[in-house]
């Protein structure tokens, strides 16, 4: 299975010359799991745009191909009403007069995502000053948002979430809609991100984004944190490689990261671009320019290089909802100092019942009752399964890893 992942991994690379890129001869069968993990793990769209400009489409069934462009053609329509919200929620949060920058997502283009409607984008994110919070959050009421969820500093915002929703309308432009503010504490002085947002013309607007250091330590920071918590989309990787690439001989830039890493108020920064670094060099080959290699990668213990040759297969080519092979990643961390984000044995078997998948509609009959609570309930098993597989695999490969490690001490 991970043989076909690969593949499809390769085409993102640049070709050796005078080698020619190809596509393994796929069954239907076999396309239909390499379709769904396209899917779940963003790169189905990157994937078609890629495959077109190699020109590999001959390689890919015809009627897989016809259903990435019906894809596509969705997800432009979805991708200009996101541009459109988020230019609504922009030119509000301008007129408030609130300090804030767009987070993620459309502001990694152009040099993460050349291309906006190849990008598979679940929600928008704004970072937004304490002091802007109220304000925003009013903004986003007054849109048609409730305040849904909030886990530390960040705010998770739903409007329209009623209804049933699946894998297959992750491209459709529905009336669901998703904000989240992250909040920047007052009292970060010169640390503070929204001090040094730069604007960015985008769609003949306006648009206030990080600089490129604080982006690009922002999106690496991010990778890690999937790396170490479960899940991973593998179109994070992508672009964080295309960021990395596209600086590559900016030895300034480099620099410039590096003092900010290394004197960020998260002392996980340089190990958090080592762990990604090699993680994808490993995958792709080699990539990263030795000003940033020298001190991440070059840096990184012994136990947290095992970790990545080990199990970095399982984090760039694994299915949703990942596995729990990260809590060895954070054990390693532990060593080094690093709090773990919870306990382990809340990691393996939490005590929670999962979110809600769907709201409550406001009309809703005793038919639409039943249906939403039989989804949750199929949630609920799905995710204790999750629990109980993920949590056995994890006791039988930790008494592997103290192996490795007692065979490599």
């Amino acid at each position: 299975m991970f043989r076909q992942r690969e593949a499809v991994l390769r085409i993102f690379c640049e070709p050796q010359p005078g080698q020619p890129v190809e596509l393994p001869r796929l069954s239907a069968a076999e396309w239909i799991p390499l379709l769904r993990w396209l899917d779940t793990s963003g790169l189905a769209l990157y994937f078609l745009g890629r495959a077109t400009e190699l020109e590999l489409c001959g390689f890919i069934p015809h009627e897989v191909h016809a259903r990435l462009q019906q894809s596509l053609m969705e997800n432009t329509a979805r991708t200009e009403a996101m541009i459109a919200e988020a230019s609504a929620i922009r030119r509000s949060f301008q007129s408030a007069c609130l300090s804030y920058a767009m987070l993620k997502g459309f502001s990694l283009w152009p040099v993460s995502v050349p291309k906006l409607e190849l990008r598979s984008q679940l929600d928008l994110d704004f970072l937004v000053a304490s002091s802007s919070a109220a304000a925003a959050r009013k903004i986003l009421e007054w849109r048609g948002y409730h305040l849904g969820a909030i886990s530390g500093r960040s705010w998770e915002f739903h409007a329209n979430q009623t209804g049933e929703m699946s894998l297959k309308d992750i491209y459709k432009a529905t009336h669901r809609r998703r904000v989240e503010l992250h909040l920047e504490p007052a009292d970060l002085g010169r640390d503070a991100l929204l001090d040094r947002v730069q604007w960015r013309c985008f769609r003949d607007e306006p648009m206030p984004v990080l600089n490129p250091v604080d982006l690009f330590l922002g999106q690496g920071m991010h990778l890690f944190k999937h790396v170490s918590s479960g899940f991973t989309r593998t179109a994070h990787i992508i672009e964080f490689r295309r960021n990395v690439l596209a600086r590559h001989h900016d030895d300034a830039f480099w620099k410039q990261v590096q003092t900010l890493a290394e004197s960020s108020p998260n002392p996980k920064a340089p190990i958090a671009l080592g762990v990604t670094t090699l993680l994808i060099s490993n995958a792709m080959g080699s990539f990263a320019p030795e000003a940033l290699t020298h001190w991440t990668v070059d840096r990184l213990p012994e136990t947290v290089r095992l970790w990545v040759s080990q199990y970095g297969s399982d984090v760039v080519y694994g299915d949703f909802p990942g596995s729990k092979l990260y809590l060895l990643l954070q054990r390693q961390l532990q060593g080094l100092g690093k709090s773990p984000q919870q306990s382990l044995r809340r990691s393996l078997l939490p005590l929670v019942l999962p979110k809600a998948i769907n709201q409550k509609a406001p009309d809703e009959d005793l038919r639409a009752c039943i249906q939403r609570h039989r989804k949750q309930l199929w949630f609920g098993f799905f995710r204790l399964r999750f629990h109980v597989v993920e949590g056995a695999r994890y006791l039988r490969e930790s008494l592997r890893w103290r192996r490795l490690l007692r065979s490599t001490g």
